[in-house]
């Protein structure tokens, strides 16, 4: 058998091996989730939210609607908000972002708004003033159920991951965050993808 030969399987079991090993990854830009009252200043008593796709997790959609976040040194305009409704408002934007509205921003995992600033956020001539919720979200990794033994991971994990972008580069402090209703994606917002120079189908690998 040619060396020539011989590489090109080599090759190919390796491709094959990664692909199994591997998680597309996903660019999140800043948006927002609206509680029942948010949705209710900001378009109405009663409004329900317009779905316009759905997004890779089960049940998730980005809308039609589009909001502003004012902030003490500039605005963000034309935010998507993100369905369904929740029962805590939340918004999640980049440290860049967190520049262009002059607020110091936490790192915090989805959900976690303790302690965290709020934010004013407009459509139209409505507003409202958020006293939390204001987060630049933890990199992390939504794991299907099924696929958490074959990455050998558990809900909570802290892990570092590989990014196969154009810049390919290790993240650390990623958290590992497993449910039934979950489909297997990596999440990072856009500072992060910039950094690694992510494109559409980009693959991510752990690294224990």
């Amino acid at each position: 058998m040619d060396n020539q030969l011989v590489e090109s399987i080599i090759n190919e079991v390796v491709k094959r091996v990664q692909n199994e090993a591997c998680f597309e990854v996903e660019a999140s830009g800043k948006h927002v989730h609206l509680n029942r009252e948010a949705i209710d200043a900001l378009f109405g008593e009663g409004y329900q939210l317009t779905k316009a796709k759905d997004l890779s997790q089960p049940g998730q959609y980005a809308c039609k609607e589009r909001v502003t976040l004012i902030g003490p040194k500039g605005s963000l305009h034309n935010v998507v908000v993100l369905g369904p409704e929740r029962k805590e408002s939340q918004v999640e934007v980049s440290l860049t972002d967190s520049v262009v509205l002059g607020v110091s921003v936490p790192v915090k995992e989805s959900g976690k708004l303790e302690g965290t600033p709020g934010i004013v956020i407009a459509s139209g001539s409505n507003m409202i003033r958020l006293e939390k919720g204001l987060i630049a979200a933890q990199r992390h990794i939504h794991v299907k159920a099924e696929d958490a033994e074959k990455f050998n991971v558990k809900n909570g994990d802290i892990v570092q991951v590989k990014v196969f972008g154009k810049r390919p580069l290790i993240f650390d402090d990623v958290l590992v965050r497993v449910s039934s209703n979950y489909e297997t994606y990596m999440h990072i917002d856009y500072d992060e993808a910039n950094a690694c120079g992510f494109s559409k189908g980009t693959k991510g690998i752990i690294v224990k």
